[in-house]
Parts: structure tokens; C-alpha cells; sequence
């Protein structure tokens, strides 16, 4: 009989599961030690109330072979194997393994319980006097069966191992050694399950066209867009998918979309004027042409660096404007500004925001702004979130270009920006925009801007 109650036991892992107690301190309250503790919460996990019932079980040569074999697959514990198998006393467990390693399958057959009854000496009879007497043919058929069984065993690792699948798949795999009969009934596993299984395994891929499609759009954007604009890309093309069909899909094909890793700061301390925040993080805008983001990024490449300063229009996430230089100068943050004011009708006036970088404190760029009616706006000092759009677009740019590409040299970094920008601008969807590209958003007649 077991020494606690199963009552006493439950009371004690409900005491350490609630949260209230440690295990120590739970062990130390109700007066057991906390191995004793641990074991029996690993049990009730494991097996609920029947882990912590006393009882003890006989077991057959098979089940302790397929305990054994899962203990040394998966590199567990005695008390761990014992926990999983709701088996009561782990120590049992070193003395199953001695007797295997010893003698074979044969020594893991449950013992007669209590004291060997003294017996007679047994007369001198040859081991294999019991096979003399059995027939040839009753011979060949268990050394049959026992290589099937050898041979299973190698398939399946244990003999109640394995998922019905994994089970069918084994059977078929051995049934031109063996016979099907007999592997079915060794693998317990009923003839109609056994052909249930053989034809979902033929069944064709009914997202065999899904996923050709989606590995196109993947392809076709070069491993830069993720489930969501996959997806949308789908709906644009007529096919009604849902995007967590899509996730699945592209996690089982192995496609997943680019990192984006960050940045280069202009910050150079107070020199200059600064201007105040008046976008305060309310990036939207109503039409085009009313509220602009700038700043500045850096790409390193091979000892050399090349600048990228563009401009975005809020509205529609489109690259308005920009330039590229070999050193940060105010020369090309003045040329990017150039191309910039040269897009805008005489009546459009937009905010430019900007951090508090150098070359927008400086007078001259204060200056251009005044004489053409901007409004200046930048961000508070070492806060990247106030100007978060333009920091998006560049960590974008980087992981979809930058990082995965090749270049030799910098020009060809520069050329592949430029292709990138158009891209981005006019191909490259975003899922606020109704699934369509910057430029396609803007162009639509119900989002021109108002006269």
C-alpha cells in the first residue's frame, strides 16, 4: 500500500501549481521532500489524477523495450521516463536496462512474485531439446515472423512507436519482404486504416496551384514581401485566399520574407536653429503634397559609403524626391530639395519634416523653405518614432536590397537603388493603400487631390 493517499498528493501539487508555494516550500509544509514533490507534479502533468493513484502495474517485455528505446531516443532521466510513462517506482528503470543489455528482450518478461519454490533438479536436457521437437516448418515460420519483427522495430523504433501514418508508412515500406497480414496485425493497425493512409499519401496537393502562385509573387519581388502582401497580391489576381492559408503555406515551402536591420545618425550637436515638432506623429494626410518626411542614410560597401536623401509625401508613402552622394554633404540634402519643390503646383505648400540632423539646421535650407512657403517641422532631439515613416522606408530598402544584394561597386549600388525607388514606387504594393503602389494610389480619380 502506498505510503500517502492520493488525496494527500493531489493537495500537495495543487499547493505548488496554485502559484502560493515553491516546491521547497511546499515540500517543507507538508512534510515530504521536494524530489518526492517534483515527481509527483510531473506525474499529475504527465497523466492527471491516475499519476497519483498508488497503484502498480505489471508490465510486458514489449512496453518496457518501447520505454526503454524512448528513454534512449530522446536522451531522458530514469525519473523523467518514469513521469511519462506513469510508471511509480524510476529506479525500476536501471534494472530493466541491466537485464536488456545482459540478456536480450527475453530478460524484460515480468518475474514471478515472491520466494522461488524449491523444485527438483530438472534432468540434463539440451536447451534446444523444446525446437527438436518442433517441425520444420513451424521453425522457418518464427524465424520468419521474428525477422519481421526485427525489421519493423528498425522502422518504427518500438513496437507501439509511431502515429498511424508513420505505422502505414513502415507496412508499406516492408510489405514486399513480409507478409501484409502479418505486418498489419504487429503494427496493431487495421487493414482498412492501412489503405485509408496509402491513398491520402497519393491524394494530389490541392494547394499545388496556390503555391505555385504564391512562389511567384515571392520570386517576382525577390523575397521582399511577407504573408500579409502576398496575400493582398492573391486578392488583386482574382484568388480568395485567406492570409493564414498563405502564412502556412509559405512556413511549410520555406519562403520567408527579409530582416530589417537600422541606421546612420546626422545628429552633430546644437549648431543652427531648430524648428518644433508639428506633425506630432500624425502621419496621415488627407491628399498629396501636404505633409513630407526627409532625412539621411548611410550604406557601407566594401570600404566605400554611399548617402541616400530622399523626400516622401505622406499621402501614399511615395519617394517624391531624392539624391545619392559619395560624402553627406549639404549639396545633396540642397539638390534632393531641388528636385522636390520642382514637383509641387504653385498653390501646394507642404510641411517637411526632418530630424534635427545638420544640414536642416542649417540657414540655407531654412531659407529655401521660407522663400518657397514650407513650414519646417522636425523631431524631438534622439527620437526616431516622431519621423517613423522615413525610418521604415529605409529599413525596408535595406533588408530588400541592401542587404541579400550583391555589389561590386558603388555605382552599381547607386543603379540599384534608383531601379529599387521606381519599383518601390510604382510596383511595390502596401496593404494601407488598398493592395495598390504608391503612384497607383495617387493616380486613382477618387484620390486626386482637390483643386
Amino acid at each position: 500500500m502506498s505510503k500517502y493517499s492520493e488525496s494527500f498528493k493531489r493537495s500537495v501539487v495543487d499547493s505548488y501549481l496554485g502559484g502560493d508555494e515553491s516546491c521547497a516550500s511546499a515540500a517543507s509544509m507538508h512534510g515530504v521532500d521536494a524530489a518526492t514533490v517534483r515527481k509527483w507534479v510531473a506525474l499529475y502533468q504527465a497523466h492527471g489524477d491516475a499519476g497519483l493513484s498508488g497503484k502498480y502495474g505489471r508490465y510486458d517485455a514489449a512496453f518496457r523495450l518501447s520505454v526503454l528505446e524512448r528513454m534512449w531516443e530522446e536522451g531522458l532521466s530514469y525519473r523523467q521516463t518514469a513521469a511519462l510513462f506513469n510508471i511509480r517506482n524510476a529506479s525500476c528503470l536501471t534494472g530493466w536496462e541491466k537485464r536488456y543489455h545482459a540478456e536480450g528482450i527475453e530478460a524484460l518478461g515480468p518475474h514471478p512474485r515472491g520466494r522461488p519454490m524449491s523444485k527438483p533438479p530438472s534432468p540434463a536436457v539440451p536447451v534446444a531439446a523444446s525446437d527438436e521437437a518442433k517441425s520444420r516448418e513451424e521453425l522457418l515460420a518464427e524465424l520468419k515472423h521474428l525477422r519481421m519483427e526485427n525489421d519493423y522495430l528498425k522502422k518504427t523504433g518500438g513496437l507501439n512507436a509511431g502515429t498511424r501514418a508513420q505505422k502505414a508508412q513502415a507496412v508499406q515500406a516492408l510489405r514486399l519482404l513480409h507478409s501484409l497480414e502479418g505486418l498489419l496485425e504487429l503494427a496493431k493497425l487495421a487493414r482498412s486504416t492501412f489503405y485509408y493512409r496509402q491513398k491520402a499519401a497519393k491524394r494530389s496537393d490541392r494547394h499545388a496551384a496556390l503555391k505555385a502562385a504564391i512562389k511567384a509573387i515571392f520570386d517576382s519581388h525577390k523575397g521582399r514581401y511577407g504573408y500579409r502582401r502576398v496575400t493582398a497580391q492573391l486578392h488583386r489576381l482574382g484568388r480568395r485566399v485567406n492570409h493564414k492559408t498563405v502564412q502556412s503555406l509559405m512556413a511549410g515551402m520555406g519562403l520567408k520574407s527579409l530582416v530589417r536591420p537600422k541606421k546612420y545618425r546626422s545628429y552633430r550637436g546644437e549648431a543652427g536653429r531648430t524648428a518644433p515638432d508639428l506633425l506630432q506623429r500624425k502621419f496621415g494626410a488627407d491628399r498629396a503634397n501636404r505633409k513630407w518626411v526627409t532625412d539621411v542614410t548611410e550604406f557601407s560597401l566594401a570600404g566605400d559609403k554611399l548617402y541616400l536623401s530622399p523626400v516622401m509625401d505622406l499621402y501614399n508613402g511615395e519617394i517624391v524626391a531624392f539624391e545619392t552622394a559619395r560624402r553627406p554633404r549639404f549639396k545633396m540634402v540642397d539638390n534632393m530639395l531641388t528636385k522636390a519643390l520642382a514637383r509641387l503646383n504653385e498653390d501646394e505648400r507642404p510641411i517637411l519634416h526632418s530630424d534635427q540632423g545638420w544640414q536642416y539646421r542649417m540657414s540655407a535650407f531654412q531659407r529655401r523653405l521660407e522663400a518657397r512657403g514650407l513650414q519646417q517641422s522636425m523631431s524631438r532631439k534622439g527620437n526616431c518614432l516622431d519621423n517613423a515613416p522615413m525610418e521604415s522606408f529605409f529599413a525596408i530598402l535595406k533588408s530588400e536590397l541592401f542587404h541579400p544584394g550583391t555589389f561590386d561597386t558603388v555605382q552599381s549600388l547607386d543603379d540599384a537603388i534608383t531601379d529599387y525607388i521606381d519599383y518601390y514606387n510604382h510596383r511595390r504594393i502596401k496593404l494601407k493603400l488598398k493592395g495598390l503602389a504608391p503612384v497607383q494610389y495617387r493616380n486613382q480619380p477618387l484620390n486626386l487631390p482637390t483643386q
